[in-house]
């Protein structure tokens, strides 16, 4: 179908009953589940603020990198499974709705409820009596039971339920179908209704409370926060005693059952893992010591990397720097909270000419890689996406932390 015809699937029948709504449906989160729950036969509203991002899902165009999603939007639009709308009236028309909206910190590192009471301020007079509320994104413990105060405040009769989302994302469809759900209800009836929708994407849950559910999320997302940290603190003291961690590395995990499971190391970003792990030191009255001292361990990699160059190659005033990844992860275009962007400022304060690029990243500061290629003197892997593990880099001066190029860890 051309785009026109996409466009008009998407909102074929206006004004009909929505299965759901799924609140922030265009982006990382509530795009994948939106595509999943129309893949089960459900008619789901898509409601973004982002007109943008929905004049581009409306043609039938990804906003960002998803494995299997372009095909099945493609077909979900052509099958009239999709609405979509910058309008929050669309939300009364469903008596489910999914909010991805997730809790951020602020400038002090602290969790922000202001977006829930904006939420609250913009949603409740569009809400049914007895609409089904989800939260979906990772929010700080007691926001679901905020939430629904709120709402009643605002004369919204609604029934608040929270089941995190896991997914690995760019992964997303393959997991949302196989992962079990965590239920988190506080009564039996707003249980058994979150039950019910998504035991249609999987059949496996665990109910717990609200509380329960919050803090399983974070308690996740912090635990592989900690490990990566643990990693990237070994990878320090290694190379500061002049040791090769690589090695080290090997010696650990090698017909050892009990080291297979310890990381590489490598930066550890994202738009979850930090923020997390800020949460739960704000919950926690000791201020959960751990949780900053992987903030420390995290964080201040690119800074040893940069040291660590300088103690390699000399000062890098003058010196050119290829820098090959920019998103947060491997395989992805997604580029929020990445520490290649830290590192690349962190080289750039030292005087070196830092060309970036990345195969997936759409951002006008970056360069071709044959452009780095042709002038970096030093290359530094700042992700490892695929494509730079399949390269010949022979003779090359490389920085590689993650021990990804087939060389060992060499920085």
């Amino acid at each position: 179908m051309d785009s026109q015809a996409l466009a008009s699937a998407a909102s074929s029948t206006p004004g009909a009953t929505l299965d759901l709504v799924v609140v922030g449906g265009g982006g990382h989160v509530g795009l994948p589940l939106s595509l999943a729950f129309a893949q089960t036969g459900l008619r789901v509203g898509i409601y973004d603020i982002s007109q943008p991002t929905l004049d581009a899902i409306a043609a039938g165009t990804m906003p960002f990198r998803e494995v299997g999603a372009p095909e099945l939007l493609t077909q979900m639009l052509a099958a009239g499974r999709l609405e979509l709308s910058s309008s929050p009236s669309m939300l009364g028309r469903a008596e489910n709705v999914i909010l991805v909206i997730g809790t951020p910190i602020d400038e002090f590192m602290h969790p922000s409820m202001a977006i829930f009471e904006n939420v609250a301020d913009q949603i409740a007079a569009h809400l049914n009596p007895g609409t089904l509320v989800i939260l979906r994104s990772t929010v700080y413990p007691g926001t679901s039971q905020y939430l629904s105060r709120a709402l009643e405040a605002r004369g919204a009769n609604v029934s608040v339920a929270f089941c995190p989302e896991r997914i690995a994302e760019g992964n997303a469809l393959e997991e949302l179908r196989h992962l079990p759900n965590i239920i988190g209800a506080d009564d039996v009836e707003a249980g058994d209704r979150t039950e019910a929708l998504f035991t249609r994407l999987s059949n496996a849950t665990v109910r717990t409370t609200t509380r329960e559910a919050e803090l399983a999320k974070l308690f996740t997302n912090s635990w592989r926060y900690l490990k990566f940290a643990i990693a990237n603190q070994f990878l320090v003291m290694a190379h500061t005693a002049g040791i090769d961690y690589g090695h080290v590395l090997e010696a650990m995990r090698t017909g050892y059952p009990r080291a297979a499971d310890v990381p590489s190391p490598g930066f550890a970003a994202g738009p979850c893992l930090l923020k997390d792990t800020m949460q739960l030191a704000a919950l926690a009255t000791d201020h959960f010591a751990l949780g900053h001292a992987a903030v420390q361990a995290n964080e201040g990699l690119p800074a040893f990397v940069v040291d660590a160059i300088k103690r390699r190659y000399g000062a890098l005033h003058g010196r050119t720097v290829g820098l090959m990844g920019m998103s947060f992860k491997p395989e992805s275009d997604d580029v929020r909270s990445s520490l290649s962007y830290k590192l690349r400022k962190l080289l750039t304060w030292e005087g070196a000419t830092v060309l970036c690029t990345d195969p997936y990243v759409q951002d006008a500061r970056l360069v071709p890689l044959d452009k780095v290629m042709a002038e970096a003197e030093i290359l530094v892997l700042g992700v490892p996406h695929r494509a730079y593990k399949e390269m010949d880099l022979t003779g090359r001066e490389v920085v590689d932390i993650w021990g990804a190029l087939g060389q060992g860890i060499s920085i």
